[in-house]
């Protein structure tokens, strides 16, 4: 059970081992005017069986899921909820992918939080889902670091994503060895983070510099930081930190690497950005045509 890339990737990777036998693949159902789920796309070129049900309210559903006979049920990144009746179905449950280390970061946006709060370390977990969220007992979980300049992008499509793919074959193994391993999550530890959006994501350069910049890598490329200039709206994407000293959100300089804009205890090197109704450009390339100039404030 999955969606996307993540789903269709986890899917190829049992397919491809080939000690197990996939018996059907649920994903969610079409949705108007989208493309068709990479994973239902993949399944269907396999001549798997592709079952979309919007939720598992119905007996219906419930007994067609148990007619497959399964004895795992492998949830790679799922959003529909999926409740215990269903979870339980196959002859040993269900076993679900999460991007952190539980219990910290539970939530929809757990790549994100880790980046933005200044984390130096994340990684993933299997765990055993339960009617909670992100709050069941951990199978495996796998660690990695938090570079200081690794971008969403970096931290989850480099580190997490294929090391997270490769995992799916030892969960199998683990539920074969007939003894899976049960952690239970500390619950003094946990954390839950709703999902980031633009309300998150705005810009404060009245902030120490370190905050501003994490938030920055942390919601690059989405939902994308954002500031505003003569009020107007404008996203800001790759950056760098750099030395300086000054009044915060003021623009320090206007070169040809970018806009240098003034924090506290140091400044920010903006190289990317997207303007209102345009699409990603440099940022020497936006100035030309903005105006911006040193001494100007951006966040009024």
């Amino acid at each position: 059970m999955g969606q996307q890339a993540f789903g269709k990737d986890a899917l190829a990777k049992i397919l491809e081992a080939g000690k197990d036998e996939v018996v059907a693949v649920y994903c969610e159902p079409d949705r108007d005017g989208k493309p068709v789920d990479p994973i239902k796309e993949f399944a269907l070129e396999q001549g798997l069986p592709v079952k979309q049900p919007a939720h598992f309210k119905d007996q219906a559903t419930i007994d067609e899921l148990a007619g497959f006979d399964a004895d795992l049920m492998v949830m790679a990144f799922v959003n529909v909820f999926v409740p215990e009746v269903a979870r339980d179905t196959p002859n040993h449950g269900s076993i679900c992918f999460h991007p952190s280390l539980l219990p910290k970061y539970r939530g929809p946006s757990a790549v994100n939080w880790p980046i933005i709060m200044g984390d130096s370390k994340s990684g993933f977990s299997w765990f055993y889902p339960t009617d909670g969220l992100d709050e069941g007992d951990v199978l495996l979980s796998w660690e990695c670091d938090i570079a200081p300049d690794d971008t969403v992008i970096d931290l989850y499509f480099k580190k997490i994503y294929p090391a997270a793919i490769e995992s799916v074959l030892e969960v199998c193994d683990l539920y074969r060895s007939g003894n899976p391993p049960r952690i239970a999550q500390d619950e003094a530890a946990a954390t839950y983070e709703r999902r980031c959006t633009k309300k998150h994501a705005k810009i404060d350069w009245n902030k120490p510099v370190k905050q501003v910049y994490d938030l920055i890598r942390g919601t690059n490329p989405a939902p994308g930081a954002w500031t505003t200039v003569n009020g107007e709206e404008l996203q800001v994407f790759d950056c760098a930190r750099v030395e300086g000293d000054g009044i915060s959100a003021r623009v320090m300089e206007v070169s040809d690497e970018g806009v240098t804009v003034q924090c506290i205890g140091g400044r920010i090197l903006i190289k990317r950005v997207r303007p209102a109704g345009g699409g990603k450009i440099p940022a020497p390339e936006w100035v030309q045509s903005s105006g911006l100039k040193a001494g100007d404030t951006l966040g009024e």
